[in-house]
């Protein structure tokens, strides 16, 4: 008699489809595991940034394809791209704005943003919902439990800032006071349908002028916002600025701030007939910018000269360092970072750098 054939078990097509599935998990979790969750396509696998002025965390490392994203944090401009800078701060240094414009620019700022809210109103900024992120104090404040709490808004646009806050607010002691030099500005939040007269008040106020915004005092704020506002003053302007605001926070108050760093694409971008003085440009629509370095705010905010590193006195004497560290300090810094990007614009294969500057500052 013929040996009987082996048996064979033969797994059902439930039994095949769960083998696969199983299969399959244990691929995802290894594929999973082996990529960095800033690496992932997979939106449920992005890292989520949580503290204050990390800046993302998008990290761009050795042997990375930079065109695989369309950004990456924390990257330092490369050296093509320094001296193409470079280049072209000396082309704009060349051909500066004309002492007949530096006059018509300068005498009117508020003219050319009146100008620029008329033809944008406020369809030109989105909202920036990531203010709390960033400053954290702005939920604390808005909190139902927080009691009176007044926000000083200076340069504040189209309200793209104030009525985010107002949006998320639970306080109901909260009052936003929203100012801005530009009086089409103020006009197009005064008419915005979240505009209410309880929560928020919308002003024209120059922050470089002699007088404090209408209906505050000296010592009444607790918060001031100062968003992309600084770069559009004057350097002479600034002490002036930092005084008024020095004026009408509480003892203890913040300073929540934001505005261009030097070195940013769009700095490098002007053309002839842009510059009016170093790091200062007029714009096409005729309005103002500054971009500032790290260094240069902090004195800006604290009165306080930084005593250079190599132990030499560039281009002050050691006396006149001395007599500035000397000096009356308004502020504190709280913390003063450098957020830097990388945009990638992957079908011209261009990298293009951004960097803004973030800084607390707070009344001693």
């Amino acid at each position: 008699m013929a040996d009987a054939a082996p048996v064979v078990a033969v797994p059902s097509p439930d039994e095949e489809l769960l083998t696969k599935a199983a299969a399959l998990t244990v691929q995802e979790e290894v594929s999973t595991t082996a990529l960095p969750p800033h690496r992932s396509h997979d939106p449920q696998n992005n890292l989520k940034r949580t503290d204050p002025f990390q800046f993302g965390s998008r990290y761009l490392q050795e042997n990375d394809d930079v065109f695989e994203f369309n950004a990456w944090d924390h990257v330092e401009t490369d050296d093509t791209y320094k001296e193409y800078a470079e280049q072209q701060f000396a082309m704009q240094r060349e051909s500066p704005v004309s002492d007949f414009d530096k006059h018509r620019f300068n005498s009117d700022p508020a003219k050319w943003w009146n100008l620029f809210y008329k033809n944008n109103t406020a369809n030109f900024f989105k909202n920036r919902k990531w203010l709390q992120q960033e400053f954290p104090i702005l939920d604390k404040v808005t909190a139902e439990d927080a009691g009176p709490v007044t926000i000083l808004e200076v340069g504040a646009g189209a309200g793209n800032t104030a009525f985010p806050i107002l949006a998320s607010n639970k306080n109901p002691k909260l009052k936003v006071h929203a100012c801005d030099f530009s009086k089409k500005a103020v006009e197009v939040m005064r008419s915005h349908e979240a505009y209410n007269q309880d929560f928020m008040q919308a002003d024209v106020w120059d922050a470089a002028s002699d007088e404090l915004p209408p209906g505050l005092e000296e010592s009444s704020v607790d918060v001031v916002l100062m968003v992309f506002i600084f770069s559009a003053l004057s350097p002479r302007q600034w002490e002036q600025a930092v005084r008024n605001i020095y004026r009408v926070l509480k003892p203890g108050g913040e300073v929540c701030f934001r505005d261009y760093g030097r070195g940013d694409l769009a700095q490098v971008r002007f053309k002839k007939g842009r510059y009016l003085e170093e790091n200062f440009y007029i714009r096409g629509d005729g309005t103002r910018v500054y971009f500032f370095e790290k260094d240069e705010l902090a004195e800006i905010w604290t009165g306080v000269t930084a005593v250079p590193q190599d132990g030499t006195e560039a281009d002050e004497t050691k006396e006149s360092i001395e007599s500035k560290l000397a000096k009356e300090s308004l502020f504190e810094v709280e913390e003063l970072g450098v957020d830097r990007r990388m945009l990638v614009n992957r079908a011209k294969r261009l990298k293009m750098y951004r960097c803004w500057l973030q800084g607390r500052f707070r009344k001693k």
